[in-house]
């Protein structure tokens, strides 16, 4: 059973969020060809903005594994006819629609979860995952995340990551429904720290803006608005 944030408040224990801002009823789950595992650093569990565990809601075949070393992997690896991890590198590999061998055998994606530096400490300490193709996104449209700053105008959340790369590996499926859960967060966030603050902190209006940039592993500033 996954831990609940440190809070006195109540606490759903499907998405984790405060039962008064529970993100649950707007959560569709999306049937998926590309089963997903995400390595989240434990750290990133306990984010208020977790959005990893999001996408496992999200999605028919997800599962989040926690922690730094996961010696599991070898045996999962072992079971999937193809595996792929989401992870920048050298010479990455874009994304390409699965094909027909595909359509019978689901092909695995892994992706590390946490900051950047946390996100390499997994793959440090799992060197299989440095013995398989890593695929990169190319850059696409904005962030939807605008409650965390970055300098990399091609960063992107984790659940964005995921999704932006199922829509390539399986462009006859609409995944679009997977992030609102997401979306209704970022409103809760941005609502709970007040226009003033985000202004200030995001250099954006509190309304339809994608100009603020995020990063899935950058730490995001932490500000006793978030909601936790």
């Amino acid at each position: 059973m996954p831990s609940r944030p440190r809070s006195s408040r109540p606490h759903c224990t499907r998405c984790l969020r405060p039962l008064t801002h529970c993100l649950c009823a707007h959560v569709t789950i999306v049937p998926n060809r590309t089963r997903v595992l995400i390595l989240q650093h434990p750290d990133e569990q306990r984010h208020p903005l977790n959005t990893g565990r999001l996408a496992v809601l999200g999605l028919q075949q997800a599962e989040l594994l926690i922690g730094e070393c996961f010696p599991q992997l070898d045996d999962i690896i072992a079971t999937a006819p193809s595996v792929f991890v989401l992870f920048p590198t050298q010479n990455p590999t874009l994304p390409r629609p699965l094909g027909a061998a595909h359509e019978k055998s689901a092909a695995l994606l892994i992706v590390p979860d946490g900051t950047w530096r946390k996100a390499r400490k997994i793959m440090q300490a799992n060197p299989v995952l440095g013995t398989l193709p890593h695929l990169s996104l190319p850059v696409g449209a904005p962030s939807r995340y605008r409650i965390r700053q970055t300098q990399e105008p091609a960063a992107v959340s984790t659940i964005e990551a995921i999704v932006r790369t199922l829509t390539v590996l399986e462009p006859e499926s609409d995944f679009q429904p997977v992030l609102k859960p997401f979306e209704v967060l970022i409103d809760q966030q941005i609502q709970a720290m007040g226009p003033d603050v985000y202004r200030r902190n995001y250099r954006g209006a509190p309304k339809g803006s994608n100009d603020a940039q995020s990063d899935a592993q950058a730490t995001g500033i932490k500000n006793k608005s978030h909601i936790s």
